[in-house]
């Protein structure tokens, strides 16, 4: 479902054109609109400059693909050390790879980014082409979907004030599993209460992102401890988090208002160099009790802004408050065409 939504992204883009499409060699040799038929998961139609183009391997042609672009996007459903093996070799061919999978996120001159919270790490680039005897070529790779609600409000405030713990509840939509009501007819009304490995992203990723480029690699940060369920519900989209927060100093810690003043107020890279899928206002804070919703609200600024709401102290913690994402826009390939932006502004990508 990724793959397909880098598809309708890149349709409309103002900056890319897609010119080559790649998946297994057992889709390879088909137009595009062949491949997907049947199989055609997003609430749009295929764009019409995707239907005709040749699937290429993205295993056996990475010569003819990396000949007729100027980066790639890395979707695949691959085992993790063959993701890896991969993304190399296109980042070896000299193509920078932007990469929505796992494999990649823990090397450690590898980015993983949010381009509004940690674009600053990009700068372990060079270090990455220098290992990997490129000029040209690198990988970078998104974070996983389920913390794209809770890193990006907690990022001003831990860098302000500090946070000393923090617990969040995930409450995670069926297109995150590649999923259609049509196609998992079995989480309709239901409520799944584990999904694998989910949990242990959540709980670390946020440290990585947090962390400083020191001697050539990413040194992760210690703080704020994390701790996490994530849920599998009855949604098609949106990845809904209910937060908790403590703060290192409680004695001194900001009120609710000045909390939610410096969300709104909150611009990240993005927002400065204006970039084509950033949200004019990452962070959009709802007075009323019952929002944000997942229906109403994963879609606003295009789905790539963050939704939050009911901020309010806790007995355990400090404050507690919901929060909300779209996990195949912002939380997948929406956020990675944004990284791509930002990549080709810095000039990391020409």
């Amino acid at each position: 479902m990724v793959g397909q939504r880098f598809i309708t992204l890149i349709d409309r883009h103002p900056w890319f054109d897609l010119t080559a499409v790649a998946a297994s060699s057992r889709s390879a040799g088909k137009p595009y609109g062949e491949a997907v038929d049947g199989r055609w998961m997003i609430q749009e139609d295929i764009p019409s400059s995707a239907k005709e183009l040749m699937v290429l391997s993205a295993e056996n042609d990475i010569d003819k693909i990396t000949d007729s672009v100027d980066f790639v996007f890395s979707a695949v459903d691959m085992k993790k050390e063959e993701i890896k093996a991969l993304e190399e070799a296109y980042a070896k061919a000299e193509c920078p790879v932007v990469s929505n999978n796992s494999a990649h996120r823990w090397t450690p001159d590898v980015p993983m980014l949010i381009p509004e919270v940690n674009p600053e790490h990009a700068g372990v680039i060079e270090y990455q082409r220098k290992r990997l005897g490129t000029k040209r070529g690198f990988i970078t790779a998104k974070s996983n979907c389920s913390i794209q609600s809770y890193v990006p409000p907690f990022h001003p405030l831990h860098q302000r004030f500090g946070l000393s713990k923090a617990l969040i509840c995930t409450y995670q939509a069926i297109s995150g599993a590649g999923k259609t009501f049509e196609t998992w007819p079995e989480m309709v009304e239901n409520v799944i209460p584990f999904i694998g490995g989910e949990e242990e992203k959540s709980n670390t990723e946020p440290h990585k992102i947090w962390g400083k480029v020191s001697d050539g690699v990413i040194v992760t940060a210690e703080a704020p401890a994390i701790t996490t369920q994530c849920i599998r519900v009855a949604a098609l989209d949106g990845h809904l988090g209910a937060a908790f927060m403590s703060f290192k100093d409680s004695s001194s810690k900001p009120d609710a208002d000045e909390i939610i003043k410096i969300w709104r107020d909150y611009k990240g890279r993005p927002q400065e160099l204006n970039l084509p899928s950033a949200p004019k206002q990452f962070m959009h804070y709802f007075e009323e009790e019952n929002r944000p919703q997942t229906k109403l609200d994963c879609n606003i600024e295009n789905g790539m802004a963050v939704s939050l709401g009911r901020l309010r102290p806790d007995t355990q913690y400090d404050y507690k408050f919901i929060c909300l994402s779209h996990n195949t826009i912002r939380g997948a390939a929406g956020g990675a065409v944004l990284t791509a932006e930002l990549l080709c502004a810095e000039g990391y990508i020409v």
